[in-house]
């Protein structure tokens, strides 16, 4: 998955804070998964910092993972707090119908 696939995953609508947060440390997993095993995590990071930036101010769930990019840049010694997300249904097709 690319980093433009992740951003776009993110980004759901009228979604809670808690949800944005999920959104946001599962799309930073994602996108961590995504880096080939010989890349320079630091120079990654600021790209993806580059990239997602323009969003940041439309969404709440970009924010947090810009927030956790530049936490990781900033403190690469101390552990990240990420969040999973709680198993559950969340609404299937007619969930994703209201939303429009």
């Amino acid at each position: 998955m690319t980093l433009n696939d992740i951003l776009t995953a993110m980004r759901v609508p009228n979604s809670s804070e808690a949800r944005a947060r999920q959104l946001a440390h599962m799309g930073y997993v994602e996108w961590l998964g995504a880096l080939p095993g010989g890349a320079n995590y630091p120079e990654a990071a600021v790209r993806a910092l580059a990239a997602a930036a323009p969003l940041r101010e439309d969404d709440p769930a970009v924010a947090e993972f810009c927030r956790l990019l530049e936490d990781s840049l900033n403190r690469p010694l101390v552990p990240l707090t990420l969040i999973p997300p709680r198993p559950g249904r969340r609404g299937g097709a007619r969930g994703r119908r209201a939303m429009l």
